[in-house]
């Protein structure tokens, strides 16, 4: 039996080897609490993985209200159903593609280029961005996202022009460009594309300097550096023109028809029930694969299990309010 040992936090299984042939996702056969932060967790392939708690997503109250205007988003692994369906979705797609004559026409935003290829909701969306860019099959600094060198000028002058003349690439590719980007945007009340991205993302592109960032690629910190790279494409997202839309789409698509169905589990702490969750993320949402309790010892079974119905039922409900906020974001922003 060999033994694995993990910190960090889980973010769809990254820094992993992308290839074509992956076997069946093993199941948790046993997961528990250890000491001073650790979680122990055996699969069903007999390999053990050490978390350290500390460095895990913890979840926080879910806000019912607040619920209606923002998602919640949690760093989960995509599920091996969710995965099939996309390849279902693709065929189909195909299929359609080559039954009909007339081309369809193609997707004005970035979010209905990659909802028509994935499906899901908003946190299908982010999921699947932040995997694309951390496995680095989604280069946002390709030579196809260049801006043409041009001494052109509108006459008059948009907004638009005004906004991005400075630009090498759609989106902002530069730090400060992209903070005074969203601080326009923000004192415009003009931020619906950053809506359901993690407050936690956007402070750390707001708390790092362009040094800095060139620090992080240079330390290969891909975690990091997705984050940021995500805000800078929804901030540029309005910028974009149809072949860098249809770039994005081919560049997702293909790394999530590529997932690596890693053996590592993601595991996220709900402290106000003291349980650490493993979860996936299906093509309906958030769905709870295993759950255990830091105070296992001192509750009876049937506190664990109304506890687990506790998490069971909030997780339902995240999804539900999910669901309503992504159907109030397509019929309001983001039409085809």
């Amino acid at each position: 039996m060999r033994t694995i040992w993990f910190i960090g936090t889980l973010v769809l299984s990254l820094y992993v080897t992308v290839s074509l042939g992956q076997s069946s996702k093993p199941s948790i056969s046993e997961m528990r609490w250890g000491r001073d932060f650790k979680l122990h967790v055996s699969l069903s392939n007999d390999t053990n993985y050490v978390m350290d708690v500390r460095a895990l997503h913890h979840a926080e109250e879910f806000d019912a209200e607040n619920a209606q205007e923002a998602t919640t988003y949690y760093p989960v692994n995509l599920d091996e159903e969710f995965i099939e369906y996309i390849k279902t979705r693709k065929l189909e797609t195909d299929d359609d593609v080559e039954a009909d004559t007339i081309p369809k026409g193609k997707p004005k935003t970035l979010w209905s280029a990659l909802h028509g290829t994935l499906g899901g909701g908003y946190v299908h969306f982010v999921n699947s961005l932040i995997y694309s860019l951390e496995s680095q099959q989604l280069n946002l600094y390709d030579p196809i996202m260049k801006r043409p060198v041009t001494s052109w000028k509108p006459k008059p002058k948009t907004k638009t022009w005004k906004r991005t003349r400075k630009w090498e690439h759609y989106i902002p590719s530069d730090q400060k460009l992209a903070q005074r980007e969203y601080k326009l945007r923000n004192r415009e009340n003009d931020l619906q594309d950053l809506q359901g991205v993690p407050t936690q993302f956007i402070e750390l592109f707001l708390n790092t300097s362009q040094k800095e960032y060139d620090e992080m690629r240079s330390l290969g910190q891909r975690m990091k550096l997705s984050k940021i790279d995500l805000v800078r494409l929804l901030l540029g997202a309005k910028y974009l023109g149809e072949i860098q839309i249809e770039f994005i789409q081919n560049r997702v698509s293909t790394s999530v028809l590529r997932y690596n169905i890693s053996n590592l589990p993601s595991v996220i702490i709900f402290d106000d029930y003291n349980a650490a969750v493993a979860m996936t993320l299906d093509n309906s949402g958030y769905r709870v694969d295993y759950v255990v309790f830091s105070d296992e010892a001192q509750i009876t079974s049937e506190e664990q299990s109304h506890r687990i119905e506790k998490i069971e039922a909030l997780i339902e409900a995240i999804n539900e309010a999910n669901e309503r906020v992504f159907q109030k974001r397509l019929s309001t922003y983001y039409g085809s």
